[in-house]
């Protein structure tokens, strides 16, 4: 079977480049798929992460803006398509262009929209002044009308489908856990980790007011940001003005995470909006005891309060400051919530989650 891919870049460290890589080794590997992946990389193929040699990579160039940037889209995607001619295209893209593609590709082939992230998500931060609601109210709308026009709608959780609404064509396929190792980490360092692009639904702004309140009480401890600047936020500068630059390390993303978890103690997530974060499925399958805000949807579908890790009200600065606090001070704690957490890997396994891609795929093979 022939499935072709559409998504931004595989050039980066993004959870969606991961899993991916993750979820594309494994349909070549087990059930002898042939790959396709069409990204628009700026000219640079080479992915941040392993994907398999067999994979058949083809890099889009798109000029111009507005209209004449999906005039370029729509040509050369329209054109990949029928050059390919795969049994099923799946789209791993939350941009505009997403949303219009059912309006702007003419093609008889099946067409996938795999959503990574909340409904409601948004990269740049916006005033709440009346045209700007009644834009993103739009945005939203148009965002539930899009998916009804594919052939199928699959988000992470029950959580995501609920967020979407009734859609008659929604699937569940969660991301799997692709940490198999049983290694978990010892929870003795004074360190927390986070691993995020710096942009504004990450929220990595707000773990910096938190960390101010924190490093009060416990300046031994060490914030390590494992990402790199998208968006132009300036974390950096924010935590000189914070005064908090001694306990803060700005690190660039690394392919080998799995053991940057495994030398810290806790993860922490303040995002403003998530699907299903891959960097919980990794931190919790690495033993980390995890504390996130309740946002938009996706730390609510892997976190049972208090069981295997916390879930915080949304913007509570002071709330996860002191639970952080506290997981700090108790390590018996940490160690209890974080064996908890490491049952993740039960839940996500590798082998059920793509066997539920390939019985989906199955229903659109063109030799069934």
């Amino acid at each position: 079977m022939k499935v072709l891919y559409i998504t931004p870049k595989i050039n980066n460290e993004g959870g969606v480049a991961r899993v991916l890589a993750v979820k594309t080794n494994y349909l070549i590997e087990h059930f002898g798929f042939t790959v396709h992946i069409v990204t628009q990389n700026d000219g640079n193929a080479n992915p941040f992460y392993d994907y398999n040699p067999k994979i058949q990579l083809h890099d889009i160039t798109l000029k111009g803006s507005g209209l004449a940037f999906l005039y370029h889209y729509k040509k050369q995607i329209e054109h990949t398509i029928a050059s390919i001619n795969p049994d099923v295209v799946v789209l791993s893209d939350f941009g505009w262009k997403a949303f219009l593609f059912p309006f702007l590709i003419k093609t008889t082939i099946p067409v996938l929209f795999e959503a990574h992230a909340s409904k409601y998500n948004e990269p740049l931060e916006y005033s709440p002044n009346g045209y700007n609601q009644v834009a993103h109210q739009f945005k939203y709308f148009f965002r539930n009308y899009s998916i009804s026009k594919f052939d199928d709608f699959i988000v992470l959780s029950e959580e995501a489908l609920a967020e979407w609404g009734n859609t008659k064509k929604g699937i569940v396929i969660p991301n799997p856990v692709w940490i198999t190792s049983a290694n978990a980490a010892p929870l003795d360092s004074k360190t927390v980790i986070v691993a995020a692009r710096y942009s504004y639904e990450k929220g990595l702004d707000r773990l910096l007011h938190v960390w101010q309140q924190v490093i009060i009480s416990h300046p031994d401890w060490i914030l390590e940001i494992y990402g790199k600047t998208e968006l132009g936020l300036p974390l950096e500068s924010l935590a000189q003005q914070l005064n908090i630059t001694q306990s803060v390390r700005f690190l660039p993303p690394t392919k080998n995470i799995e053991e940057k978890y495994l030398q810290a103690s806790i993860y922490a997530m303040t995002s403003r909006s998530e699907a299903f974060p891959m960097v919980l499925i990794e931190a919790m399958s690495c033993g980390l005891p995890v504390v996130a805000y309740d946002c938009p949807v996706g730390p609510r579908s892997l976190i049972q309060d208090h069981q295997n890790g916390f879930l915080i009200k949304e913007g509570d600065t002071q709330a996860f400051a002191q639970q952080l606090m506290a997981l700090m001070d108790d390590k018996a704690v940490r160690l209890q919530v974080g064996k908890q957490a490491q049952k993740v890997k039960e839940r996500y396994t590798l082998a059920t989650v793509m066997q539920q891609w390939h019985e989906l795929f199955l229903q659109y093979s063109k030799q069934s």
